[in-house]
């Protein structure tokens, strides 16, 4: 049975999700591509790629917020709502060849990714690949973000965030967690730093995870989509600090 294949993007708040998604929609080479993301600001879609807002069941059902873009693509957010989301983009499964997600800044991969061992969701979607966006020059400074102020911010005002989870703690889920990691802000380090970056991040990363420096968001959709990994029956190989605790919603 043909299965929608699903690329889950995560990384800190000013990484660079939103200029990779960005990216990806307007060079998607002809894919039709669904994005699910937590507010359509992180994204910065905008009059040049919206054509029009429509309602996709009852007239008046303003939660169903799918946005049908210029270039065919499909976008739409969460609003806590993850599982009708999905439900809603499995009806148009035969318009769709992929689906892209967008965690949240401070969000845990893993409980997103276990969400697809849910019946209705696994016969019809798949986890193809998780990539880490990475910022290089906070990773340099030791810092694991550029803007921890933002950051902390974001956590602080979000109730549905774990706020007692060390950044640090995070990050290693979210590298874990990576079938690909994505390097921003690579410009503005030195060679020699950049260097001890991805050494750095080779030594924690599981054996063939690649990591790739990107600029501007400006990478080949083919090196982010069809890793056909299958993550949610490879998490045992995907360790996070939370794995013996209940269950994340």
């Amino acid at each position: 049975m043909h299965k929608i294949p699903v690329t889950v993007i995560t990384g800190f708040l000013g990484a660079g999700k939103t200029t990779l998604i960005r990216h990806l929609l307007q060079n998607n080479q002809g894919r039709k591509i669904a994005v699910i993301v937590n507010e359509f600001g992180e994204v910065g879609i905008d009059g040049d790629l919206l054509r029009s807002c429509q309602v996709c069941d009852d007239e008046g059902e303003e939660n169903n917020n799918i946005i049908e873009l210029t270039n065919g693509c499909l976008c739409c957010t969460v609003q806590e709502e993850f599982y009708p989301t999905m439900q809603e983009l499995l009806t148009r499964k035969e318009q769709i060849d992929s689906i892209v997600i967008e965690t949240s800044g401070l969000a845990l991969p893993k409980p997103l990714i276990q969400a697809f061992k849910w019946q209705e969701i696994r016969l019809n979607a798949t986890v193809d690949g998780v990539i880490t966006v990475v910022d290089a020059q906070g990773l340099a400074r030791g810092t694991l973000v550029g803007d921890l102020e933002a950051l902390e911010k974001q956590r602080a005002n979000d109730p549905s965030l774990d706020h007692e989870t060390p950044i640090e703690e995070l990050f290693e889920d979210q590298l874990a967690c990576a079938d690909l990691v994505l390097l921003t802000k690579t410009d503005l380090l030195k060679d020699d730093d950049l260097s001890k970056v991805e050494n750095w991040l080779k030594k924690e990363l599981r054996s063939g995870i690649k990591v790739i420096p990107c600029h501007q968001g400006e990478i080949n959709p083919d090196v982010l989509l069809g890793f056909n990994a299958e993550v949610e029956d490879d998490l045992s190989n995907r360790p996070s600090h939370h794995d013996n605790e209940e269950d994340h919603e």
